[in-house]
């Protein structure tokens, strides 16, 4: 009987070993999975540290000196979260993070913020050629170059470095645009992120704004077809044909960049995302005091601001155009009148026409008399002589000002 008890138990102690070992692979764990585990010793290399598995794994002191923290810092039996780095070293080792595994709840919440469109704020810790570094939480974040709010194009490469490096301590705010847990690449754009914020501010600013008030804002941008407005963190677009009265070629007739203007606020578009300002609204329009300044038959002055086939646009007070038309040029039909015109060129005219409703008056070159032109052309000359002869005193009196304080410098004669 005591043989066949000791031939039994062998048999035991295989079956609990099969047992132990089934149990084993039926948690098998990867490289890369995050784990609960205990601390089972602590010394100057590092920790041990029971996840349940077949053998202990190592968290190795680097790896705590990468968290910024010290193995004096657990405790035996300390529960501790770790990810498994390698199931068998080249001594055969398991080899586990703990600073992977704090990690991984950055990873999450990296993941969980591009899916969700968030903004997040980030410091700039350091720069390379190809963009900077941003610290979120224990991860390192890229944000390329292209996708860098403000680099100016153009750049050379020592230059784009340079302004990158330069950036370091700044806090930005970006949107994570790509998070890859495997190639641990955690990809930022502070472009997006301005443009997310914009939309959102103008989305706001639609709701704040009415159409038919006024609100006060800054020139940001000049294009062919009008100006942009910052409101306030988000723009509005003055069309070309809102700047003014008078005709306008280009806005940088009547604004520059960085210009502080109030606008009327003309229209408003939530669907399209849309504002629409109006420059002119807000001043009187010119046309109803036309007929309180000008009658038919008057002698008027007037600038060319442009040249058409059919006649000259001419500048007028107070900011109105007027048109000569190319029969009222000349009295010869064999000449060509425009030949004698040009661009800011000023002429002496009678006015032959007001229809004020219309926006419309006409003048005529061949209805001022040559003794009206002669008398006209005398007055110009001695406005340039008049002013030319001012120009010279203030010439003479600044030469005079600068002798006089030269001298007075001058030391003393002594005696």
């Amino acid at each position: 009987m005591q043989t066949e008890a000791l031939l039994q138990e062998p048999a035991e102690e295989m079956d609990f070993a099969a047992l132990l070992e089934e149990s084993w692979e039926g948690s098998q764990i990867e490289r890369g999975d995050i784990v609960s585990g205990t601390v089972l010793s602590i010394d100057g290399q590092g920790l041990m540290v029971d996840i349940g598995w077949k053998q202990d794994g190592i968290v190795t002191r680097g790896d705590i000196e990468r968290m910024g923290m010290s193995t004096g810092d657990f405790e035996v039996n300390a529960a501790i979260d770790v990810a498994v780095v390698n199931l068998n070293d080249s001594d055969g080792n398991l080899i586990l993070s703990a600073s992977q595994a704090r990690q991984n709840e950055d990873w999450k919440r990296a993941e969980t913020m591009m899916n969700e469109e968030s903004l997040w704020a980030g410091e700039i810790t350091d720069s390379n050629k190809g963009g900077v570094i941003v610290a979120f939480g224990h991860l390192r974040g890229f944000v390329p170059a292209s996708h860098v709010l403000g680099l100016p194009r153009g750049m050379k490469e020592e230059e784009r470095i340079a302004h990158l490096q330069n950036m370091a301590g700044q806090e930005i705010n970006v949107k994570v645009i790509e998070v890859n847990r495997k190639r641990r690449r955690l990809v930022f754009s502070q472009l997006e992120a301005e443009r997310e914020s914009r939309a959102a501010r103008k989305e706001a600013l639609l709701r704040e704004l009415a159409e038919g008030t006024a609100r006060k804002g800054i020139v940001s941008g000049l294009c062919d077809f009008g100006a942009f407005v910052d409101l306030g963190g988000a723009d509005g677009l003055i069309h070309i044909s809102e700047l003014a009265w008078r005709r306008v070629r280009h806005p940088s007739q009547v604004l520059s960049v960085g210009d502080e203007v109030e606008v009327y606020v003309l229209k408003l578009d939530a669907a399209g995302k849309r504002i629409g300002l109006s420059l002119k609204r807000l001043q009187p329009n010119p046309w109803t005091l036309v007929d309180d300044m000008y009658h038919v038959g008057q002698l008027v002055e007037g600038v060319i601001s442009r040249l058409e086939t059919f006649g000259a646009f001419i500048s007028m007070e107070p900011g109105i155009e007027a048109l000569l038309h190319v029969s009222q040029m000349s009295s010869n039909p064999q000449d060509n009148p425009q030949r004698h015109l040009y661009e800011g060129q000023k002429l002496l005219m009678r006015i032959v026409s007001i229809e004020s409703g219309r926006q419309r008056l006409g003048l005529s070159l061949t209805e001022v008399t040559p003794a009206e032109k002669a008398q006209w052309e005398e007055r110009q000359l001695e406005l340039v002589a008049a002013a030319a002869q001012a120009a010279q005193l203030k010439v003479e009196a600044q030469e005079n000002g600068a002798a006089e304080a030269a001298e007075a410098a001058l030391p003393a004669e002594s005696t």
